[in-house]
């Protein structure tokens, strides 16, 4: 091929070829798909490759190759207009290197799948239309393999004797099932999962009827605690913050929720969950009063931030 614009073209062909949906028909996911194969101008695609590359060096290769200057914001549309759907296509590896990296990992990594790597490198060729036809008879075969790899490397919770439900791997998703499976028998028996966050589909369970019936419509999900819990037998909301990295219930968190839940029928109460307690001692000086500290390396054990009442709502209705 002569010049850049050939290889885009190129490539927005093959992704037609793919069955790809026209959203991803773009000169953007082009260039995705050209870093993925380490192919810039010059090289032919019997030569191209198939690194480990992250969202960012995608960006900063079709700078450097193809003069495509993208803004730092750039970065999340690639991965959910892009890359989300190249890997549910099959046509690349998610972490390959390592499947169990948390979804929110500034480390993750895409690969080219094999077999479409062995495919593109007969573009342009008298092989291509016949391999083309080969690969696109087995290629939902391959996506199913790969979604099935996906899940099994999902962290199972169990809401309930015999109910199960499954989360993106990850440090902070292993604590929220440890609040779920841990916290809530040792410390609110009987309870009702009302809400469980996900870093990889923040609505990773809801029961929103339940929630509605306790007098709270939520619209706006990004505010919500990691975990809530519903303790029927005294009617408390437990608010549940996981924190491993960041975000403890402090002062502006506990005001955040406070509204967030104000019309609520049940009493509030505010828990931060930590893995260790080596890691709460980071945030000790940041945790509100009237709250509660769990950690999940000493999970028999409840914190009370001062208050005249342990584990209560200060704000009975």
């Amino acid at each position: 091929m002569k010049n850049k614009n050939d290889y885009i073209e190129a490539a927005q062909q093959i992704i037609v070829s793919l069955g790809l949906p026209r959203a991803q028909q773009n000169e953007r996911s082009a260039l995705c798909l050209l870093a993925l194969l380490n192919l810039m101008p010059g090289k032919v695609w019997a030569d191209a490759e198939n690194p480990l590359i992250g969202i960012t060096p995608i960006m900063d290769w079709a700078r450097e190759h193809y003069d495509k200057e993208y803004a730092p914001n750039t970065r999340e549309t690639i991965r959910r207009q892009t890359m989300h759907q190249f890997c549910d296509a099959g046509v690349t590896l998610y972490n390959p290197d390592k499947p169990n990296r948390p979804v929110n990992s500034p480390k993750a990594v895409y690969q080219i799948e094999p077999a479409v790597l062995a495919l593109l490198r007969t573009f342009g060729s008298p092989a291509w239309h016949d391999n083309l036809a080969v690969y696109l008879a087995k290629r939902e075969t391959l996506v199913a393999k790969y979604a099935k790899e996906r899940e099994q490397n999902r962290i199972p919770v169990e809401i309930a004797p015999g109910q199960k439900i499954t989360i993106s791997p990850g440090e902070h998703n292993e604590l929220i099932r440890a609040i779920i499976e841990d916290f809530a028998p040792r410390f609110a028996p009987g309870s009702v999962l009302v809400y469980a966050g996900d870093t990889g589909d923040k609505w990773g369970y809801f029961d929103a009827t339940l929630l509605a019936e306790l007098g709270v419509d939520v619209d706006s999900h990004g505010k919500m605690p990691d975990v809530v819990l519903h303790y029927s037998v005294n009617n408390w909301l437990l608010l549940v913050e996981s924190v491993t990295s960041h975000g403890p219930v402090d002062g502006k968190r506990h005001a955040e929720l406070a509204d967030l839940f104000d019309r609520s029928t049940a009493g509030l109460v505010y828990v931060t969950a930590f893995p260790s307690r080596a890691i709460m001692g980071r945030y000790l000086v940041e945790i509100a009063w009237e709250t509660e500290v769990w950690v999940a390396d000493a999970p028999s054990h409840l914190i009370h931030f001062n208050g005249e009442r342990f584990l209560g709502p200060y704000n009975a209705p």
